[in-house]
């Protein structure tokens, strides 16, 4: 800046006691990552409807346009799902996913819990913003996800660090994810920790057969057919199952494959043949060749390994994870069988035939011995899309019976009319059975973008660089629209208009590339398009200084009011959604001020420029205030606005984002000072302050 404009601007900071940081302007970089160059032929306004904070929606996630309105409705219903269970531990280690919005007493550190991380994996991996996951991952390999944990009954008494408490797949979603975002620098940088992390299972193998065991709970099924022949029903049935085995089995491969790609073709080697040996081995113990079908294998009292009887919904996870023989196929015809796992709000976790189907399933949460649960349900839909995509032709199901079932699926995920995801739902009643108010709201455990984008729209990415795009959609379909899915660096877009009438591109199906087409057919069908890498740009590293989840010491939020149960650290707890039940918010809630503030202590001085808001909106008694300032405390203990503080918004904006940047200052605290509209209260769900170290 011009040097009497510098010193003027030096001379108002000292005299309000701020400090400004040398060789520090205004952050440029923006809160979301850019979209960069694409198409624009979707109204992304109208599709993403009342949700909250829509720049956040438009900067990551790919936009869909589909004939069936449930299953367009409930995929930008999920992806907000996944939004409010991003949480922010703290600038050491980020970013997690979290299962539940609210805390349990059986999380990690920070509240990960690693049953559906590879769900979790999955989903985020079309988002545009890949510091979500980067972090995520690192979490669970290198973070407190990785750290000890007690070997109790009550958190899995067989394992002892939180990464193992119950069964995941991590390396395979790590490199599920690579095939995307085209940075496979970063998942080789992990190989040494998706080496350990495979390894760790090893008390778990049984050297007589070959095979891991596992006890149903800590495949995060508490109660199932399997466990219910068994002493315990709860904490039994010990055995080797089709879960963890494929898990390590994927997981194999894909420390095989990232092996390969840092040149130790002796460990890829090595890899290669333990999942070589470990396929043959659960191929020879748990495929039922009389009932084609993978079942659960009791581990204890069971000297000639007899199978369950009991189809159990787990049977399909092996093609989930590509392990299963084509020879096999003949499994997939109990997918419609009235009396396998057919059921209007399907699948169920054990087939109709079983005498446990549904075994005390209505006396309450957790029994998976006939409900229909998200987390199975995703696993299905994952492994039939592979089935048809990935497989030899065969006779028993097709594309008209993927979408049958995601159209059930869609079709679970509602609640009084409005989109709604739980713990689990009722086969064969349009009804959720394990409910549980306060905790089960919009329920992380499953995934369902991830199907419509890699399954219905047939996204299926490559390791090398190229797409394949082999949709599933019906033939019925006139048309649909995928716009700007990252990919490799760029933007993907899909679109089928079969009289040109609808997008106003011309007939046919047609792909795009940063906003170019690049290839069409008269129809939908199969296309392996080139996809050149673009230059890697990593996204700043970014912390929020203000964010403290534990509530304990500093930073410290304050006000000068507080509606109960809206504690002013709820504001910095790293969470950040609308819900009413449960909460993350600070509300004014029947204050009796003319206005009131909420104060962040950050203990020392910190550098600070670019705050982030967010005002809440009930459409009621609390909405954004009628106006508000930011200050900062002085030395001497009284409050005075940041000077040079634009707004995003001119006026305060309800379920939005209120950014507010300036130049660079050292402070020790912040706070903001609001007068509330007339006969209304106002309140934040998230008071942040990000920088770039």
């Amino acid at each position: 800046m011009p040097r009497r404009i510098a010193a003027l601007f030096l001379t108002l900071c000292t005299a309000l006691g701020l400090t400004p940081l040398p060789g520090h302007a205004a952050p440029n970089a923006g809160p979301y990552p850019a979209v960069g160059a694409g198409t624009r032929f979707l109204d992304q306004d109208r599709l993403l409807g009342d949700l909250p904070e829509p720049g956040w929606f438009k900067a990551n996630i790919p936009f869909v346009d589909l004939p069936d309105a449930q299953v367009q409705e409930i995929y930008y219903y999920r992806w907000k799902v996944y939004q409010e269970a991003l949480k922010y531990t703290g600038p050491r280690e980020g970013w997690i996913v979290s299962e539940f919005l609210g805390p349990v007493g059986y999380s990690a550190p920070s509240g990960g819990i690693v049953a559906a991380a590879g769900h979790h994996v999955y989903e985020g991996r079309w988002l545009r913003d890949t510091r979500y996951l980067d972090d995520y991952l690192r979490y669970w390999l290198r973070g407190n996800g990785a750290g000890p944990k007690p070997a109790t009954e009550f958190l899995n008494k067989n394992t002892t660090d939180w990464a193992h408490q119950y069964s995941s797949w991590l390396a395979d979603a790590t490199v599920a994810r690579a095939k995307i975002t085209g940075d496979w620098r970063f998942a080789t940088n992990l190989l040494p920790e998706l080496r350990r992390h495979w390894d760790r299972w090893s008390p778990q193998l049984d050297t007589t057969t070959g095979l891991y065991w596992q006890t149903p709970v800590w495949d995060a099924m508490e109660y199932t057919a399997s466990s219910y022949q068994s002493p315990d029903p709860y904490h039994g049935g010990d055995g080797y199952r089709p879960t963890l085995n494929t898990y390590q089995i994927a997981d194999a491969r894909a420390i095989a494959t990232l092996s390969r790609r840092t040149g130790d073709h002796t460990a890829a080697a090595y890899f290669t043949q333990r999942a070589k040996d470990l396929s043959e081995a659960q191929q020879k113990w748990l495929w039922d060749p009389q009932s084609t079908f993978y079942k659960h294998v009791m581990r204890d009292n069971n000297p000639t390994h007899a199978k369950i009887v009991d189809r159990e919904q787990i049977g399909f996870v092996p093609w989930a994870f590509h392990t299963a023989p084509a020879t096999n196929a003949a499994a997939w015809s109990q997918l419609t069988d009235p009396q396998g796992f057919d059921a209007p709000y399907g699948p169920p976790t054990v087939e109709r035939r079983s005498p446990w189907f549904m075994h005390e399933a209505e006396k309450g949460c957790c029994r998976w011995d006939g409900p229909s649960w998200p987390y199975a349900t995703s696993q299905t839909l994952t492994a039939l899309a592979n089935q048809l995509i990935d497989y030899p032709p065969q006779s028993y199901v097709d594309k008209n019976t993927y979408y049958t079932a995601l159209r059930r699926y869609a079709q679970t995920q509602y609640k009084n009319g409005r989109p709604h995801v739980a713990e689990a739902h009722h086969p064969d009643r349009p009804q959720w059975m394990y409910d549980t108010p306060g905790h089960s709201q919009d329920y992380n455990h499953s995934t369902y973008t991830d199907l419509v984008l890699s399954g219905l729209l047939g996204i299926r990415p490559q390791p090398d660089a190229t797409v394949l795009i082999h949709p599933l959609t019906p033939t019925t379909w006139t048309h649909f629209a995928l716009e700007n899915l990252p990919y490799h660096g760029r933007n993907l877009t899909v679109l089928w208009d079969q009289d040109g009438t609808k997008y106003n591109q011309g007939k046919g199906f047609r792909v795009y590339l940063d906003g170019k087409q690049v290839a069409t057919r008269p129809t939908p069908g199969p296309l392996r398009v080139p996809v050149p890498d673009a230059p890697h740009r990593p996204l700043p590293h970014q912390i929020d200084d203000a964010a403290n989840p534990s509530a304990q010491g500093f930073p410290q939020a304050t006000a000068s009011y507080a509606n109960p149960g809206d504690a002013p650290s709820k504001a910095t707890d790293g969470q950040n959604h609308f819900l009413d039940i449960p909460n993350t918010r600070w509300t004014t809630y029947r204050s009796p001020n003319h206005e009131d503030w909420l104060a962040i202590d950050f203990g020392r001085p910190t550098p600070v420029n670019d705050i982030r808001l967010y005002f809440y909106d009930d459409k009621g008694g609390v909405q954004p205030p009628q106006t508000f300032s930011l200050q900062h405390k002085l030395p001497n203990g009284t409050w005075t606005e940041v000077p040079g503080q634009p707004q995003s918004h001119p006026t305060p904006k309800g379920n939005d984002l209120t950014r507010i940047t300036f130049p660079t200052l050292e402070t020790t605290a912040l706070r903001v000072l609001a007068k509330p509209k007339p006969g209304t209260t106002f309140g934040l769900t998230a008071f942040q302050s990000w920088r770039t170290p």
